[in-house]
């Protein structure tokens, strides 16, 4: 009895060595083969080499998608060749074991095209798909979807019979839809599969099903066609809501940017041409705080924004008080020469900063909470932009909570009003001037931090958007901070939309058109608000 469970034991192991041995010689044919085979042969022999399962020649496959895969010109055996110099370390492609070295005049690289490296990807999607790792197996199914082949169903089919995690199981479920339409399953099944593919959506699900549709039976074209239309119609509907989270962006920026000039406008009825250099100092010192930090204390890199946020308030708003005490309060009630004034306190700081830190841009980090991005639906949205627009409304409500519930907001909106029955009540006008404009100056600070996560910091970034904020002010009326959000959201959905149809520029002049237009019809702007520079 033992020694027939013995020649039994022996048996089984002689064939499941033996087996094994086959599919590594055959493998290794397989492989031999590449070695004198145009493109077409070689796309059909990297599809029997992935029918094998073996997962051992994964590596040898990638090699051959890197160009790593040679030919031994003495013996036509081929090799994964590897290193620098003269000579190159040669590594079995089947069984993956060390093989020597050859010099490299010795060896013949196989060359691959685009057909082919599309055939290596669907290969090796196919044999990771039994990978224990599910990140793996994720990648190769989605692999499969990029480089669909009808010679992977089999090894599809095998591996959704297997698989446990719903997320995988569904990317699996999409992959042997996409390798559906390029075999010879019956019509119901691939009908079954255009509607599989027509759910997936996207423009690679359209790149499919065309590819799909010359060599289609005629029965099943029309659904072909109504799958492309469907997924079209959709797209558009995406890109529409697209523009509309861009829109959103670039509003969100404006708001920030425009928010401090409303204040000091509608208070005060001063053209500040240097709101822009406030902005440019905010995102420097946000420079300067980063620089610090990376210096002296790197783990607080993620705390940076938090710590930048009041020094470039504080900064820019005593800035901007200095300004209003040693030029502006000389040159109330004559506007031309205070934007003249201000225009020219713009160029001495643009100077004073390119002096300093140099004209090139400077370098500013994301925080680790503000980097990436995210798909949602068919919307793509980065988190810097995400967090920008929040931040945006947050200023806004707590400026509208100081303007509503303080004492000095009480005092801004009774000068906005009426200066002279706002002094008579005791109400020391000179001083609210300049604290406002210190507000609106640490306000545009505030968005210059936002801003250098987003755009170039250099002595110039202030320029960008100070036209931009004198139309969101004059579109929104003056002084009104819920006409100033209205009308910097408007103003970003509106540029957003016309750019792709007119181009960056011309949306820009389409847009100032429309608000000459639209201020000719209400010179006060969406929300009228009484106050000195309404009045005068």
């Amino acid at each position: 009895m033992l020694k027939l469970l013995f020649k039994t034991w022996f048996l089984c192991l002689a064939l499941a060595f033996g087996g094994q041995a086959f599919a590594q010689t055959a493998s290794s044919d397989l492989f031999n083969q590449l070695g004198k085979a145009n493109f077409a042969d070689a796309e059909k022999i990297v599809v029997e080499l992935a029918k094998s399962g073996d997962t051992k020649i994964v590596p040898a496959l990638e090699a051959l998608g890197a160009g790593d895969l040679y030919l031994r010109k003495e013996d036509g055996k081929v090799f994964v060749a590897k290193g620098s110099g003269a000579t190159l370390t040669l590594t079995d492609p089947a069984s993956g074991e060390a093989a020597g070295e050859a010099p490299k005049g010795a060896l013949t690289k196989i060359k691959v095209n685009n057909t082919l490296r599309r055939a290596i990807n669907s290969a090796l999607g196919g044999l990771t798909l039994m990978s224990p790792d599910k990140a793996t197996r994720l990648s190769a199914a989605q692999a499969v979807i990029k480089s669909p082949s009808g010679e992977m169903l089999a090894l599809l089919e095998t591996a959704l019979a297997a698989e446990s995690d719903a997320g995988v199981r569904k990317v699996m479920e999409e992959a042997r839809a996409v390798s559906l339409m390029s075999s010879d399953r019956p019509l119901e099944d691939k009908k079954t599969a255009i509607q599989t593919i027509r759910e997936i959506g996207g423009r690679d699900a359209i790149g499919i099903l065309r590819a799909a549709l010359p060599a289609a039976d005629a029965s099943l074209k029309p659904d072909i066609e109504k799958a492309i239309t469907g997924i079209e119609d959709s797209l558009k509907l995406w890109d529409m809501g697209q523009n509309v989270v861009y829109g959103l962006s670039l509003g969100s920026v404006l708001l920030l940017a425009a928010i401090g000039l409303a204040i000091t406008f509608g208070v005060m009825g001063v053209i500040n041409m240097a709101h822009g250099e406030m902005v440019m100092i905010g995102a420097y010192s946000t420079f300067i705080v980063q620089d610090v930090i990376r210096t002296h204390a790197p783990g607080l890199f993620d705390w940076s924004l938090a710590i930048a946020l009041p020094v470039a308030f504080v900064i820019t708003g005593a800035v901007g008080f200095a300004i209003e005490r040693g030029v502006i309060r000389f040159l109330y009630g004559r506007p031309l020469e205070t934007l003249l004034a201000t225009w020219g306190i713009s160029l001495i700081l643009q100077q004073t900063v390119r002096s300093i830190f140099g004209p090139t841009n400077r370098e500013v980090g994301n925080p680790s909470w503000m980097s990436g991005s995210f798909q949602l639906g068919g919307l793509a949205i980065t988190s810097n932009r995400l967090w920008i627009i929040a931040f945006s409304m947050a200023v806004f409500l707590a400026l509208l909570v100081l303007l509503k519930r303080s004492s000095f907001g009480l005092m801004m909106r009774a000068v906005t009003q009426n200066r002279r029955m706002a002094s008579s009540m005791g109400i020391r006008t000179p001083w609210v001037d300049a604290f406002t404009f210190a507000l609106g100056s640490g306000i545009a600070g505030l968005a210059g931090v936002a801003l250098s996560q987003i755009d170039n910091v250099s002595p110039n970034l202030g320029q960008s958007y100070i036209i931009d904020s004198f139309m969101v002010v004059v579109f929104g009326g003056v002084g009104n901070l819920w006409g100033t959000l209205v009308g910097a959201l408007s103003l970003g959905i509106l540029n957003k939309f016309l750019e792709p149809y007119v181009g960056a520029v011309l949306g820009k002049i389409l847009v100032l058109v429309l608000i000459i237009l639209f201020i000719q019809k209400r010179p006060r702007g969406l929300f009228a608000l009484k106050g000195r520079a309404v009045e005068s």
